[in-house]
């Protein structure tokens, strides 16, 4: 039986390789990153629970590297693929890592001796990084990555290896794949919030996306769940979150739902609340979309713990004395409000990553009118494409929810399955 490529390690790429490789089909997982998990490894907690979101992915991500039929290919990328259904040829591009992954125990010595510090992308820049790293403790494979890049090549991570794992020098690789089908999860990217420049974001710096509170209310993030004002270092009295920002936007040309802002912004104001009632919180929303289940409930719990909201978006973000100002119309009562925060959370909408044009390209799959991979039918068979054995599976497709991702790539694992069978 031939194997199946992923093309994407998120939540929904790696259900779908667990299943896969759960029904005896042999897997590739493809990867860009140095570690799998995707945005879901970013967050605190999920929606509506509140259950811890590394709770949740951790076990899958170590059942991901002990699985015997399934071989990882982090720092990977597509560059070309051929054939047809139950005979694909897949070709890939290994970025070096410049660490030997089988020497590599990832017990952190080097990282600790490393003397420079970079913009970390993975705390969304809210916290910096060593130029040899691990983007999180639970991350897998568990190996550092050594960002040639910004290394001093000071040699103090060579000296301190006792396994002699970090390499001076490692060139790209090339790697190709005989696999029967292939399933597409590579997830999504978030809208730019410098796009609206009334928001003031990085203009002023208690102005902050959601991504960044997330990583700032994570207990293993860079403030060890401590929420701060980034001017001053002072707990916020208040908090107004602004949603739909680069959503049902058309000044900005992202005239759809994200599906998820709502309820992360409900999620991340309860968060806030339960660890301080004395903290003023503020939703300004345009409508609240709570259509899953549990999700009314959330909503209903956000209003009795006192959280605020405030239909109606502010104009504009201006810095005040020690605050920040808000003007905002209730849109439901005509009346203009001054709100005066402390701290301003945007809460940013999902779009197409910006290489996925290339990707749908190298499929030869086509895009929809928002940009993200289309499917065949969205209602009839909504993970299956024009190009068969081809398959997407979670935000690639469309803006969408852990639960929603997790249960397309569960179809797309079977659908390509069935392809991977049928090759035999």
């Amino acid at each position: 039986m031939k194997g199946v490529a992923v093309i994407g390690a998120g939540v929904a790429g790696i259900q779908a390789a667990l299943d896969l490789a759960d029904h005896g089909v042999h897997v590739h997982l493809i990867e860009r990153e140095p570690g799998i998990g995707g945005h879901m490894a970013q967050l605190d907690k999920t929606f509506p629970t509140n259950d811890c979101s590394m709770c949740i992915l951790s076990p899958k991500l170590v059942d991901v590297a002990r699985h015997p039929r399934i071989t990882i290919h982090t720092m990977s990328e597509v560059e070309c693929i051929e054939g047809e259904v139950g005979n694909f040829t897949v070709y890939i591009r290994k970025q070096p890592r410049f660490v030997d992954e089988e020497l590599c125990n990832g017990c952190g010595d080097c990282v600790e001796v490393c003397p420079v510090e970079v913009y970390n992308r993975f705390d969304a820049g809210i916290g910096v990084r060593k130029a040899i790293y691990k983007a999180h403790p639970q991350v897998i494979p568990d190996v550092v990555v050594r960002d040639d890049v910004h290394c001093i090549d000071c040699g103090l991570c060579y000296d301190v290896c006792g396994r002699d794992a970090i390499l001076k020098e490692e060139q790209e690789r090339a790697l190709t794949l005989e696999v029967a089908s292939i399933v597409v999860s590579t997830g999504f990217a978030l809208f730019n919030a410098q796009h609206k420049p009334q928001l003031s974001y990085l203009a002023v710096p208690d102005v902050i996306t959601s991504l960044e509170l997330e990583r700032m209310i994570n207990a293993s993030g860079p403030t060890a769940g401590t929420l701060s004002r980034l001017s001053n270092g002072k707990k916020p009295r208040s908090v107004v979150f602004i949603q739909c920002v680069g959503s049902r936007d058309t000044s900005v040309d992202r005239p759809w739902c994200s599906c998820v802002c709502c309820m992360y912004a409900i999620k991340n104001a309860i968060l806030i609340k339960e660890k301080d009632p004395s903290t003023d919180v503020t939703i300004c929303y345009m409508d609240i979309r709570a259509y899953g289940k549990g999700y009314q409930e959330f909503y209903d719990r956000a209003e009795a713990m006192g959280i605020r909201f405030l239909r109606g978006l502010p104009g504009e973000v201006r810095e005040g004395h020690d605050t920040l100002d808000l003007p905002v119309e209730d849109t439901e009562t005509g009346k203009i409000h001054l709100l005066h925060p402390d701290l301003v959370v945007l809460s940013v909408g999902m779009e197409p990553p910006a290489d996925l044009k290339a990707l749908a390209g190298v499929l030869g799959i086509d895009r929809d009118e928002i940009g993200f991979l289309g499917g065949l039918d969205p209602k009839l068979d909504p993970v299956a494409t024009i190009k068969p054995g081809i398959y997407i599976a979670g935000a690639v497709n469309a803006p969408r929810d852990i639960p929603d991702s997790v249960a397309q790539g569960e179809a797309a694992a079977m659908r390509a399955f069935t392809d991977a069978v049928r090759s035999t």
